[in-house]
């Protein structure tokens, strides 16, 4: 089946990887977050036993570890001395994690200090890095989407530096920062922050100074971001994928199904006509390889990992 027109027509391939059919994996298994490796494998953070999934080429589960993420929720990839690492984010026991490939923990970031926090409510939903392999220095962001609705900064030793809240320009508070992305489009490092509940996407700085805010008249549940070339990648929780040209501006939509997501009983009613080839249900995480191939994993029980093939 193929999806799209023109420089964006994709082969839509269906369940082109699985999670494990484990009792947690069927319990929950919703799978949330999605990178491509170095090597072109593909890592997909789900919310069963094990957590983070290893896929080969073709779709393979080829290894997989973690038991700990019952709340499994962003996954970043970055890279360091040419080295893949993983950071994680789990939004049940509310750690943030830098990890090898293979699981091997090397840094965990903790609730700052501040005000905000004194009675708790630390969600943490995802990672970026301002990557010293792309100019950046090292510094960590971390949403907390589901908490307190603000990102904090820690530089690359795990300290931490500073906290935005979405007033530093014009546009008004966050109203879950959802994910969070260092954009390099421009040569230069962008901090994307996807302002879900406002339907919009806010821009920072590397060193957190508001530059602008777009996205509100055509957004209307951003969760996270990739690119690829000139273009912007933003999966919608409400069932579409939007791609966005070097200006931000709306290129096309793919899988849109509006009526998925106002059906009764969204989005884990697995098994119906609301989950079907061809249209997101809820799109959660994306990755995208350098090939222009898309992979976007779904808020559903049980998990949905899906291939769009670049023709």
């Amino acid at each position: 089946m193929r999806i799209g027109s023109g420089y964006h027509t994709y082969e839509w391939i269906e369940n082109w990887g699985r999670i494990p059919e484990t009792p947690s994996g069927k319990a929950n298994g919703r799978t949330h977050g999605v990178a491509v490796t170095a090597s072109g494998q593909v890592v997909v953070f789900n919310q069963a036993n094990p957590g983070v999934l290893i896929f080969d080429a073709g779709g393979k589960l080829v290894s997989s570890w973690g038991d700990r993420f019952g709340g499994a929720h962003g996954l970043t990839l970055v890279q360091e001395n040419g080295r893949d690492y993983l950071w994680l984010t789990d939004q049940d026991s509310r750690e943030v994690v830098k990890t090898t490939l293979d699981g091997k923990t090397i840094l965990n970031l903790s609730c700052p200090k501040i005000d905000a926090y004194k009675n708790g409510g630390f969600v943490p939903t995802w990672v970026a890095v301002n990557e010293e392999r792309f100019g950046g220095n090292g510094d960590v962001w971390v949403t907390d989407g589901y908490g307190k609705s603000l990102v904090h900064r820690y530089n690359q030793k795990g300290e931490y530096q500073q906290t935005l809240n979405g007033t530093e320009g014009n546009a008004g508070a966050f109203a879950c920062p959802h994910g969070i992305f260092f954009d390099f489009r421009r040569g230069y490092g962008e901090l994307y922050i996807a302002d879900r509940s406002n339907r919009r996407i806010q821009v920072y700085d590397a060193a957190g100074r508001f530059k602008r805010v777009f996205g509100a008249d055509f957004l209307n549940s951003p969760c996270c971001f990739a690119t690829c070339g000139e273009f912007l990648y933003v999966p919608e929780l409400f069932s579409k994928l939007a791609i966005l040209d070097g200006n931000d501006r709306l290129v096309t939509l793919l899988g849109q199904d509006e009526a998925s997501y106002r059906t009764k009983g969204w989005p884990n009613l697995a098994g119906t006509p609301q989950v079907r080839p061809g249209y997101f249900n809820s799109p959660h995480g994306i990755a995208v390889a350098p090939s222009g191939d898309i992979y976007v994993v779904e808020w559903i029980i049980g998990g949905r990992i899906t291939k769009l093939a670049k023709c």
